[in-house]
């Protein structure tokens, strides 16, 4: 007599089998899970649809966020610039660019030309009773300017014994140092030319010759130039029979033939 199989015994195969029966399900969750996350992300980022940025530049901003929220934009300022070219705020730029193809909802973000410009400090040194930039050198001067964001600037040469800054006006007034300047002003940068000493010296030796053409000048020089027609003159001593001693002769007025001629010796 054959015996029944018992179905209980052939059945069992999860207890016979249990690794197999383990990764089964980790399979079968693990894809669930992949299912879920990839129907999420696409439901929340709206995969598939798309929409166009309108543009809004040169609105004001409260044009460009009307503009914005009606297309289901959102509104985010990112930063407040000041151009002289463009209305105090108005809207100077915005990211991302008009009909740009973006995601529906998203940020947009704005550029604003700000009411007031910006003001800046000339020189920081804690000195604010001095001028500002004083003394520095033209070209450093200048650089700093136009790092500041200066873009009206004039140079004015003055006399001086160097090339460096006399003094900076804003809109006509003085700048001292630790003073705020908005970058839209009208500088006025004064700058030594250096010519200081080379005038001095001229004028000097302009003095110089006047004296010795008067006979006033007695300083230590040996001086003959033709005077009044070819003349040659010695300056006089400081005593009076030198003097007459050392006066122009007419043989040495016609021996110097009208030609001028200067020659003067420092000792």
């Amino acid at each position: 007599m054959k015996k029944k199989p018992n179905p209980i015994i052939n059945n069992n195969f999860a207890a016979r089998h249990p690794v197999i029966i383990n990764l089964t399900i980790i399979l079968a969750v693990a894809a669930l899970g992949i299912w879920i996350v990839y129907f999420s992300i696409a439901l929340f980022t709206r995969h598939g649809q798309t929409d166009k940025v309108p543009g809004v530049e040169n609105m004001t901003y409260t044009q460009a966020i009307e503009v914005l929220h009606d297309h289901g934009f959102k509104v985010d300022i990112r930063d407040s610039l000041y151009k002289d070219d463009v209305k105090p705020g108005f809207v100077i730029e915005q990211f991302p660019k008009a009909n740009s193809v973006v995601k529906p909802g998203r940020k947009i973000f704005l550029y604003i030309n700000a009411v007031h410009p910006k003001e800046v400090v000339i020189d920081d040194d804690n000195h604010p009773l001095e001028d500002a930039l004083r003394s520095f050198s033209y070209r450093s001067a200048l650089a700093k300017l136009q790092e500041l964001g200066f873009k009206n600037i004039k140079v004015v040469r003055v006399l001086g014994d160097n090339e460096c800054v006399a003094k900076i006006t804003a809109n006509g007034s003085t700048v001292k140092k630790m003073q705020k300047v908005p970058v839209n002003a009208r500088i006025v940068m004064q700058v030594y030319d250096g010519r200081l000493a080379e005038i001095t010296d001229s004028l000097m030796g302009e003095e110089v010759l006047a004296n010795i053409r008067s006979g006033t000048y007695d300083g230590g020089y040996d001086a003959d130039y033709d005077n009044d027609g070819g003349q040659d003159y010695t300056a006089p001593a400081a005593s009076s029979s030198s003097a007459s001693e050392s006066a122009p002769s007419s043989s040495q007025s016609s021996s110097a033939g009208g030609e001028a001629e200067e020659n003067i010796e420092f000792f």
